[in-house]
């Protein structure tokens, strides 16, 4: 996708976007990137954490659940 762009490229990329957003904006607009991508990344990790005591959880302890040939996770029909 960018194979062909050379260094001259890029300036003129950021020079389009200097003019869109204006100078005064852009460390603005930078932090609140970081800060997206800061809590992007803590929500990840809380999953993949999560997942991993649910997974240890039932490896642990797999009669806790009844078998009932029902998915353990749905809940049963009224």
């Amino acid at each position: 996708m960018f194979a062909g762009m050379q260094g001259w490229h890029l300036l003129i990329v950021l020079a389009v976007i200097l003019l869109l957003f204006g100078a005064a904006k852009l460390p603005a607009l930078a932090k609140s990137m970081g800060q997206s991508a800061r809590v992007f990344k803590g929500e990840m990790k809380a999953m993949k954490d999560e997942d991993a005591s649910r997974a240890d959880s039932t490896a642990v302890d797999p009669t806790s659940a009844k078998d009932s040939g029902a998915d353990p996770e749905t809940p049963p029909r009224a």
